[in-house]
């Protein structure tokens, strides 16, 4: 008799309350898929669920991947946009389209609410009392812009708390070469400096005419007088500030922080182009790529972008220009709203200037889809498209996850494990783990294998027993998550050890090894004992040997930063009659443990410090 499923989807569907909140769909693995939000869990949830033609291929297809979901009920349907936000940023769920960059712009920052204030970059905006300029969006630019500003008006560059720290220490270099006027010694008073923080903060406004007159007026004096080095100095300076001058295109008369943005797409990608305007100035644009269904409209895709990316930014501007209105528009400015402290807008231009810009961001959307594309899909063919190689090499369906593993023991040091980890073709960088042998002693590679295995594997299974009993809602840990395969750093050997572990502790979780041939280069895998060929000039070949390669580099680091630490011991430490000076003697005259091992006894006796009874134990120890 069949038993009832721990979730029956039917029966929770009734259950579901008519609230505001979000809903959080599981597949087989209790990966999360997909977060949403709706005014009515009830009536959005059941959905999802209903038989119905206006589904697209990406939801049926969801759908069909759904084990159970889960809810959080919210008090406003503008908690459940920030609740899914988050949520969609902590998970990244393969079926909600997602934001690929996650980019940090960075400002000019003023520090005004200091006695004598300074102008420097930073990579974040904080709420206090200083004052930001931008973002901008490239780095360089803001160091010139920067660099440019102490040349033309010699602010300090120092940390130095003043007028506390007044003339207790000599000035710097940059007031003997005139870019500082060397506050730090009281050569310049408050009230003139102020005036100079004044100009600098007149420039970063954009007000250049007044500077450039001043500039090219005293280029020409220098001139005349014959100062030809001093002129070029301001000849330099003026060039400059046009060269900054010419990155400000004004775009309005109003003076206001905005983002234009617009979108391209095709049946799988899209690119979203925004201009940033500060002080109604174009300060720079980006683009964005993002993962679409072939059946999402652009009113999807926008808003979902414009959710991923406020959600991580700290500037929100006064107002948005785009391409379409997005969905939840009045709960979108809301919430956009909260987030700077005072209202915003998002307008959908018609007609005029507005519109035009408009059409420039999508225009400037079009080309870099048309030329990132042959881009993009290389990029899925050496990641995805390899993973799907590899699967079906060894006859798997659906490989998604992988985890390789190796043992380091060099040099004759105790040995270490490594788990590197692949999703989608690419390394999860953050489910990496190290492992410290702890109950083999010397090198044992298979040994230490089966103890790093059994402890991965042990441990993620009491993370899902403890899921089960304290609730679904604990966070998935690392080794929760299964992998659809095991790769082993070697042949027949390594693939059973994995399998006599999973066999112990009741997994089934297909395991093939990485074999290399003599010049230690990958050649094929070995599944089901059989060693299956693989061409070496596709794509799932070079993902395997990036593979291997990790998790060789990774146990490698780690076992070197154990040894720098001084936390483990040598394996000739254990040998009768050799101490630290006779192995490090060994260890210079063989350059590895593999050459220790295999040293005749005469080799032996021949190394500075040994005798023939040391000799004779080095060499009987590795025969035992």
């Amino acid at each position: 008799m069949d038993q009832e499923p721990i979730f029956n989807i039917e029966e929770e569907l009734k259950k579901l309350p008519a609230q505001p909140g979000v809903y959080i769909m599981h597949d087989a693995k209790d990966e999360i898929i997909y977060v949403g939000k709706a005014i009515s869990l009830k009536n959005r949830v059941r959905q999802y669920f209903q038989s119905s033609r206006n589904k697209t291929a990406k939801i049926e297809q969801m759908v069909s991947r759904i084990v159970r979901f889960e809810y959080i009920i919210t008090d406003s349907e503008l908690e459940a946009l920030v609740l899914e936000c988050n949520l969609i940023k902590e998970h990244r769920p393969r079926y909600n389209t997602m934001l690929k960059d996650d980019k940090a712009y960075p400002y000019i920052k003023v520090t005004v609410e200091e006695d004598f204030p300074r102008v420097m970059f930073s990579r974040t905006m904080k709420k206090d009392k200083n004052k930001y300029f931008g973002p901008y969006t490239s780095a360089g630019a803001v160091n010139d812009t920067v660099d440019l500003i102490h040349k033309l008006y010699r602010l300090r560059t120092c940390s130095r708390n003043l007028p506390k720290d007044t003339g207790k220490d000599r000035p710097c270099l940059n007031y003997h070469i005139k870019q500082c006027d060397a506050p730090c010694q009281g050569y310049i008073s408050k009230e003139e400096y102020g005036k100079s923080v004044e100009e600098a903060l007149d420039f970063l406004n954009g007000r250049y005419k007044k500077l450039l007159d001043i500039l090219e007026q005293r280029m020409t004096q220098a001139s005349q007088r014959m100062d030809f080095e001093k002129a070029i100095e301001y000849r330099e300076l003026l060039n400059s500030v046009k060269k900054v001058a010419q990155k400000q295109k004004i775009t309005s008369s109003t003076m206001e922080d905005r983002d234009i943005i617009a979108m391209a797409k095709d049946d799988t990608d899209a690119v979203v182009q925004v201009f940033f305007v500060r002080e109604g100035k174009i300060i720079g644009r980006d683009h964005f790529h993002v993962t679409v269904g072939a059946a999402e409209e652009d009113r999807q895709v926008l808003t979902s972008f414009v959710k991923q990316f406020y959600s991580g930014t700290p500037f929100v501007p006064k107002e948005l220009w785009m391409q379409t209105e997005p969905e939840d528009s009045e709960i979108i400015i809301k919430w956009l709203s909260a987030k700077r402290g005072q209202k915003v807008k998002i307008t959908v231009p018609q007609k005029g200037q507005k519109e035009r810009l408009v059409e420039l961001a999508e225009k400037n959307a079009a080309l870099v889809l048309s030329q990132d594309k042959e881009k993009i899909k290389r990029e899925e063919l050496r990641t995805i498209g390899a993973m799907n190689q590899i699967g079906s090499i060894i006859g798997l369906d659906h490989v998604r996850r992988i985890e390789a593993y190796d043992i380091s023991n060099t040099s004759g040091l105790e040995s270490v494990g490594s788990m590197v980890v692949y999703e989608d073709g690419k390394p999860r960088r953050s489910d990496y783990r190290k492992f410290k042998i702890q109950t083999v002693k010397g090198p044992n590679d298979y040994a230490s294998m089966k103890e790093v295995l059994t402890r991965r594997f042990t441990h993620g299974m009491e993370e899902a027993e403890a899921l089960i009993r304290d609730g679904i809602d604990k966070k998935l840990g690392s080794f929760t998550r299964f992998p659809d395969l095991i790769m082993m750093d070697g042949g027949r050997g390594q693939v059973n050890i994995a399998l006599e572990v999973l066999d112990e502790l009741g997994l089934a979780i297909p395991v093939c090894g990485m074999v290399k041939d003599d010049s230690h280069r990958t050649r094929g895998l070995y599944y089901n004992n059989v060693e299956l060929p693989i061409d070496r000039h596709s794509e799932g070949f070079k993902l395997i040997t990036r593979i291997q390669d990790e998790a060789h580099r990774f146990a490698i680091e780690y076992h070197r930063s154990l040894r720098g630490k001084g936390q483990v011991k040598s394996v000739l430490d254990d040998i009768p009659h050799i101490g630290p000076a006779r192995r490090k003697a060994l260890m210079r005259k063989f350059k590895s443990l593999e050459a220790v091992k295999e040293a005749a006894l005469e080799e032996l006796m021949e190394t500075p410090g040994m005798n023939r009874k040391s000799a004779q134990s080095v060499y009987d120890f590795f025969r035992q």
